[in-house]
């Protein structure tokens, strides 16, 4: 289950294919669209029961043996079909969890497991009134939507009425009206990957980001791994992490959570019951030549993936961000950017003529670059050489007016 857009799909498939697996592509697509997006199924995620229903029916036509969210669309759908056809999967209310940032917090506090104070917000409330009544400095954030996008600092109160305005513009624009203000948790800010298999956290590889998060908004770019912390905070990580995905309910399959370590422990940001997004899962290579997206099948369908480990150099991924509005013009030097020692590959995802849009508004990147090497030190600095031989070309956008 993916949209249209997912970057995951490719990698999904060949991993199907590795295994010798037959793919179906549901995808949230309308009818008239399913042939040339290459879709089998074309669900309307808006509707779950119904998109359910068309997937129970397929399946009783045709042998399914696991059903995957590749992305957070379709995370509930899997989950719901799933349920519905005995598969292994994470229970639907699990799902929900983890898609609704507001329902996740919840559990979270429940639990007592380590995260932000917050407060639920609908944008019928004054939010002058909100304004005087939380703690500074906060973070406003949508509860559905993914990839940083609307998710703001504000550190006093004419900060959060200029963050709650951009932010009501979005939500308004997604057709929702709720987001949560938390208080901002500073620190180092972690990822970490695996499987949950029965309930039982697989760790499978532990992020550094090394470049700050502090807002006012939250663009990630480098991503390194192994972990350079020390072993009793990585410690605290799986630990939180684990008791997250217990709050929540999650028993089966993928996991990416985000977390921040300070001098109080490790914090749960999030959790997602998918796995890393973007191509971002280039950046990970495990034994017997196995990809990620390969470990998560084979959980999926019952085959042995315990044996496989991460390799044992270091590897790092940077998402390349969109300095500014305007229209993709020309990108220059990205022979120099791969030819950078290290470095992988560099994928420019970006169209030529496509319209760029940052954070907080935007959801995307310009692409990826990727880099192995003996040491996580090496292999940031190999990504920051390689961004720094890039040169994007980005015209203004022309507003038209129609002539009366």
């Amino acid at each position: 289950m993916a949209t249209a857009q997912s970057y995951r799909s490719q990698a999904f498939e060949a991993a199907a294919q590795k295994l010798g697996l037959i793919v179906v592509k549901g995808k949230d697509v309308p009818q008239p669209l399913a042939v040339q997006s290459g879709t089998d199924l074309a669900l309307d995620y808006r509707d779950l029961a119904k998109a359910a229903r068309q997937i129970t029916d397929y399946a009783q036509r045709h042998p399914v043996g696991a059903i995957l969210g590749l992305d957070d669309s379709g995370t509930l759908l899997a989950a719901k079909a799933s349920a519905e056809l005995g598969l292994v999967h994470n229970p639907p209310e699990a799902a929900l969890a983890a898609r609704n940032k507001h329902i996740m917090r919840q559990h979270f506090a429940a639990a007592g497991a380590p995260s932000p104070q917050f407060r639920y917000c609908q944008l019928g409330e004054d939010p002058h009134e909100t304004a005087t009544q939380v703690n500074y400095p906060c973070v406003l954030k949508p509860v559905t939507l993914s990839g940083s996008r609307g998710v703001m600092r504000a550190d006093n109160p004419q900060e959060f009425l200029s963050g709650h305005a951009r932010l009501a513009m979005i939500l308004k624009a997604e057709r929702c009206d709720e987001y949560l203000v938390e208080d901002y948790i500073p620190g180092v800010e972690v990822a970490l990957e695996g499987l949950l298999d029965n309930g039982e956290l697989h760790v499978l590889a532990l992020f550094d980001k090394p470049d700050p998060l502090e807002g006012p908004f939250f663009e990630e770019t480098i991503y390194v791994t192994p972990s350079r912390l020390p072993a009793e905070l990585q410690a605290q990580i799986v630990e939180a992490a684990a008791q997250g995905a217990a709050a929540l309910g999650m028993q089966a399959g993928p996991v990416h959570a985000e977390l921040r370590v300070n001098a109080a422990g490790a914090w749960l940001l999030e959790i997602a019951g998918r796995s890393i997004g973007g191509l971002c899962s280039q950046a990970l290579h495990f034994s017997m030549d196995m990809t990620l997206e390969e470990l998560i099948l084979r959980q999926a369908f019952g085959m042995d993936f315990n044996q496989a480990a991460r390799q044992d150099q270091a590897e790092g991924v940077m998402m390349l961000p969109i300095p500014e509005r305007g229209i993709l013009r020309r990108v220059e030097g990205v022979d120099a950017a791969a030819a950078v020692p290290l470095v992988t590959g560099v994928e420019i995802t970006a169209s030529l003529n496509q319209s760029l849009i940052p954070l907080p508004e935007g959801n995307s990147y310009l692409g990826f670059i990727f880099a192995r090497g003996e040491t996580p030190q090496a292999v940031e600095a190999a990504l920051r050489e390689a961004h720094g031989k890039l040169r994007f070309e980005i015209s203004p956008e022309i507003a038209l007016a129609r002539m009366g």
